[in-house]
């Protein structure tokens, strides 16, 4: 990465001498003017990220350098440096867009604190552009965001899909976004014109879940005062979406996989059926064929429904992916609240990051909704998430440094948490990880070795 390029403006030679030495020590590409006709030359010529200028000098002041700035660059922040008495004139030129303002005398550390913060602010919104790009590409079905491999399989997968009228379960966690994918593949196949009806088979009583499916006609039980048409119905010419089909009884599963082979719904209570035809589109967020083995799914239903299978892979799975989702979520939420809130610091975004988001993409975004409603700044900061985000174990680097832990023992408890997230998984933890399966299980080996020989607590170090 280029280092950022600082146009210094003063006509006290001296001052110049001095800022310029002091500024290139952190890094930056200083560019000394010592008059105002100089700066104004150079803002034209070459392209530079801060401008630091006297606000009052010969010929050519401070406040036309911002204006030209203001045109030929818009994106350099000026940061103006004032005499005491000048203050309100500085207080004008953040009217008309400096980003800050120094009266003399001050601290050289100040400045350079007011540099890197213009450094930093420019960045973010760098970022910020590029990743509202990056949510903009190919890689996108509505609000299904991702960029990773794994999402670019399953990406390629719905659209494969898509292209046909087969059957679909989908798998994941909680979170994970499955009724997004469900959606992705309605609405770009040739049933995007019918409608896209849902049903969440665990949030439906038993009772009620069948007359909810199929439908009634008046006087078919109590309480059935009116003829009343099924989802199933509904859902002609579009598309069926059963989500938790797990928790479907198995009275009912047998119903499902009747209408599923004939094509034929009989609502309730009466002896004429309608000829139908949809897609249907099922979810779990459990292993389906335990399910089957344990015996609460029906083997044939599961292989009717199973026709294709997509498996959304859990957040911790795919961290390339989480700025995205962030920035993404960001954008909606301060939107819908009608909030200005621009980005995310660094510092904030690391948090998350190292965050095992059990609850997947859904507790990211309700995350983000909250930080959006709360926030005090314009960038939100660690401080605008849960504790339990940004002050648990999430963040394993800042609390290795409080407690002065080695590299080492910092890698395993990072180790340890993937294993964790993983359920035990080395296959899946090396991925994650990038390293070869035998790798982390003689890594993993050798850190329980390390436990079992560590003192207990209490026991004295020899």
């Amino acid at each position: 990465m280029s280092r950022p390029r600082i146009l210094l403006i003063d006509d006290d030679v001296e001052m110049v001498r001095l800022l310029q030495e002091e500024l290139a020590h952190p890094g930056f590409d200083v560019v000394p003017a010592t008059s105002g006709e100089e700066g104004l030359r150079l803002l034209r010529e070459q392209p530079v990220d801060v401008v630091v200028t006297d606000l009052r000098m010969e010929r050519l002041g401070g406040m036309e350098l911002l204006r030209t700035a203001a045109a030929v660059q818009p994106e350099a922040k000026v940061i103006m440096i004032t005499a005491f008495g000048s203050i309100p004139s500085a207080i004008a030129a953040m009217r008309e867009g400096a980003f800050d303002y120094l009266a003399k005398p001050f601290e050289v550390e100040e400045l350079v604190l007011a540099v890197q913060k213009a450094v930093e602010h420019t960045r973010l919104r760098e970022e910020n552009v590029r990743l509202r790009g990056e949510v903009e590409r190919r890689y996108q079905f509505g609000n299904l965001i991702g960029a990773s491999k794994a999402m670019g399989e399953v990406f390629d997968l719905i659209k494969r899909v898509a292209a046909t009228d087969i059957s679909v379960l989908i798998t994941g966690e909680s979170g994970t976004g499955k009724e997004l994918v469900a959606k992705a593949v309605h609405y770009n196949s040739a049933r995007k014109r019918g409608r896209f009806v849902p049903i969440n088979c665990a949030g439906i009583p038993e009772t009620l879940l069948e007359s909810e499916l199929f439908g009634y006609v008046r006087g078919a039980f109590t309480g059935a005062t009116v003829t009343r048409r099924g989802l199933l119905e509904e859902a002609h010419g579009g598309t069926l979406f059963l989500d938790e089909i797990a928790e479907m009884p198995l009275l009912l599963q047998a119903k499902l996989l009747r209408v599923l082979e004939n094509k034929e719904v009989r609502p309730l209570g009466s002896n004429r059926g309608t000829l139908i035809d949809f897609r249907v589109i099922t979810a779990t967020n459990k292993d389906p064929r335990a399910t089957v083995a344990a015996g609460a799914f029906r083997e044939d239903l599961f292989f009717r429904l199973n026709v294709a299978g997509i498996a959304l892979p859990p957040l911790r799975e795919r961290p390339g992916d989480l700025p995205l989702l962030v920035h993404h979520f960001l954008a909606k939420h301060a939107a819908a609240q009608g909030r200005t809130v621009t980005g995310i610091s660094r510092e904030a975004l690391g948090s998350l990051e190292a965050y095992p988001w059990p609850g997947n993409v859904r507790e990211l975004e309700n995350a983000i909704e909250r930080a959006v409603a709360f926030t005090r700044s314009e960038v939100l900061q660690p401080e605008d998430f849960p504790p339990a985000v940004c002050e648990g174990e999430g963040s394993l680097l800042e609390a290795g440094v409080a407690r002065a832990l080695t590299l080492r023992e910092l890698q395993d408890r990072y180790i340890a948490r993937v294993l964790e997230g993983t359920g035990g998984d080395f296959g899946k933890a090396a991925r994650i990880l990038g390293v070869h399966l035998r790798t982390l299980q003689r890594r993993h080996r050798r850190q329980k070795r390390g436990e079992r020989r560590a003192p207990s607590p209490g026991t004295p170090e020899p």
